[in-house]
C-alpha cells in the first residue's frame, strides 16, 4: 500500500513538473512580446520541435526561435536558415577538411600558359654515316661521342675491295675521255655522262667528293677510302673502331648539326585548339637567367596512350649550342582566352543538369548557387551568369562543403534513428514510471 502511495506521489511531481514547465516558457515567450516559431536543438540546428522540451540527442533544453529572428538566436544560426542548402562551417572544421576560397575574377582575353618542354636534335639534321660495302676499317681517329665534328672531317680510313674496282672504272672513263679516243658532239657527251655515272657509283659506296677530287689530281688507286663527316655537328653515336670487319648498311657514325634544335611540349587535348603553326613562344631554363625565342611549327596529330597528351614541336636556333638535347625547359605562350570572368575549374560542380558553386558569406556561411559557365580554358573556367567580380567561392573542398549542404537539406520531418519527438517524452516518462510500479 505504502508502495502503491509512493507511486502516485512520484507520478504527480512528474506531471505537475512538465506542465509548470511549459506555462514557464509560454509566459517567457509571451513576456518577451515575440511570436514562437518553433524549436531547435543548440546542439544541432537541423533538429526542430513545434513544441518545447528537452533535445533528444544531448538532453539540454530546447530553443524558441522567434517570427522577427530575435536575440535569441544564434547568429551564426540565422544565415544558415535563410538560404536552403547554406551550411556553416567553422574555420577549424574548413582547415581540417582543406577548404579554401578563390576570388571571382575578371580574365583579360590573353593569358599566358606554361607548359614544360623538352630539347631534342632537329631530326632533318641528324646526318648518319653508314657503309655502303663490305670491309674492314683500317684506322681510326679519337674522336668520340660528344666530339664536335666540322664537314669534311676524316673520321676514320676503311678498306674494300669494291672501292678498287669502281676506281679502277672510273681511271678508265676519265682516261678515254681526255685522252681523246672519245671524239667531240655525241660521244663527248656521252663520254663525260660515263665519268660522271662512275664518280655516283663512288659516292654511294661511301667516298667523298673531296677524295674523287683527289683521285683526278694524283691519278692513283689509294690504300683506303676516307669516311668524313657529312655536316657540322657533334657526334651522338659511333659504332666503329680500328680493325673491325663490317658488312654493307652498318652504321658507323651518327652526327647531329645542334646549331637548331626542336622543343617537345606536352599538351592536354583541350588546350592544344589555342595553338598554330607560326606562334612565337619564349623558352627559359630553369634556375638560368637566359631566354630563347621559338616557333611552333607543328602539332603532332597522334595522342599519347596513357597521359592522353598531344604533343607540340617548337623550332629554335641555337648558334651558341646552349641548349641540348633532353635538357628540360619552360615553354611560355601567349594565347587568347575568353574575357569576362572566371574561377578555378574546381569550384564549379556539374551535376549534368546544372551547375553550381558554393559562395563565401562570411562568418563561416557558404550558400550554393547556380551558374552559367562558358569556355574552360586552363585550369579555370569562364563564368556567364551567377558570379559578381570580388566575390569568394570555395575553390578546394567543395565535394566535402556539397555534402555538408545535402545533409542539411533532407526533410526535418523525417524519421531519425535514436530520436524522439518532445511532445511525446512526458507521456513515455509517465508510463515507465507507471510500469515501474
Amino acid at each position: 500500500m505504502r508502495n502503491a502511495l509512493y507511486g502516485i506521489l512520484v507520478l504527480s511531481a512528474i506531471v505537475v513538473g512538465f506542465v509548470l514547465g511549459h506555462r514557464h516558457t509560454g509566459v517567457q515567450a509571451s513576456n518577451t512580446g515575440h511570436r514562437v516559431l518553433y524549436y531547435v536543438d543548440p546542439m544541432h540546428p537541423s533538429y526542430k520541435s513545434d513544441k518545447p522540451g528537452i533535445a533528444p540527442d544531448c538532453g539540454m533544453q530546447l530553443e524558441p526561435v522567434y517570427a522577427d529572428d530575435g536575440a535569441q538566436v544564434p547568429a551564426s544560426n540565422a544565415p544558415a536558415q535563410s538560404t536552403p542548402g547554406a551550411v556553416n562551417i567553422d574555420p577549424g572544421r574548413q582547415q581540417l577538411a582543406g577548404i579554401r576560397v578563390a576570388t571571382v575574377e575578371k580574365t583579360p582575353g590573353t593569358r599566358t600558359l606554361r607548359i614544360p618542354g623538352r630539347v631534342t636534335a632537329d631530326e632533318s639534321r641528324v646526318y648518319r654515316v653508314n657503309a655502303g660495302v663490305d670491309g674492314f676499317v683500317r684506322e681510326t681517329h679519337e674522336d668520340t661521342v660528344g666530339s664536335h665534328v666540322k664537314k669534311d672531317q676524316q673520321l676514320a680510313i676503311v678498306y674494300s675491295p669494291e672501292f678498287v674496282s669502281a676506281i679502277g672504272g672510273y681511271f678508265s672513263a676519265s682516261t678515254q675521255t681526255q685522252g681523246g679516243t672519245v671524239k667531240e658532239g655525241t660521244a663527248g657527251t656521252q663520254g663525260q655522262v660515263g665519268i660522271q655515272n662512275w664518280a655516283n657509283r663512288l659516292r654511294n659506296l661511301g667516298m667523298s667528293d673531296a677524295q674523287i677530287g683527289e683521285l683526278n689530281l694524283t691519278r692513283k688507286t689509294p690504300e683506303g677510302v676516307y669516311i668524313v663527316s657529312p655536316a657540322d655537328g657533334f657526334i651522338v653515336a659511333r659504332n666503329i673502331s680500328r680493325g673491325l670487319r663490317f658488312d654493307r648498311n652498318m652504321e658507323f657514325y651518327r652526327i647531329a648539326d645542334l646549331s637548331h634544335v626542336w622543343i617537345v611540349a606536352d599538351l592536354f587535348e583541350s588546350e592544344a585548339q589555342y595553338f598554330h603553326p607560326g606562334a612565337v613562344a619564349l623558352i627559359t631554363l630553369p634556375n638560368q637567367k637566359k631566354n630563347f625565342s621559338a616557333r611552333v611549327s607543328d602539332i603532332l596529330p597522334q595522342v599519347d596512350p596513357v597521359t592522353r597528351a598531344v604533343k607540340l614541336r617548337l623550332e629554335v636556333d641555337n648558334k651558341n649550342l646552349t641548349l641540348r638535347p633532353d635538357t628540360f625547359v619552360d615553354v611560355d605562350l601567349t594565347v587568347a582566352t575568353p574575357s569576362g570572368l572566371s574561377v578555378p575549374a574546381d569550384a564549379v560542380l556539374d551535376s549534368g543538369l546544372s551547375k553550381q558553386v558554393f559562395v563565401d558569406r562570411g562568418n563561416g556561411i557558404f550558400e550554393p548557387r547556380q551558374v552559367d559557365t562558358g569556355e574552360p580554358f586552363g585550369d579555370r573556367v569562364q563564368i556567364l551568369r551567377g558570379l559578381a567580380e570580388g566575390e569568394k567561392v570555395v575553390a578546394s573542398g567543395t565535394f566535402l562543403v556539397d555534402s555538408e549542404s545535402r545533409l542539411k537539406s533532407v526533410p526535418q520531418n523525417a524519421p531519425r534513428t535514436g530520436t524522439m519527438h518532445t511532445g511525446k517524452r512526458g507521456s513515455e516518462m509517465v508510463e515507465a514510471a507507471g510500469t515501474g510500479f
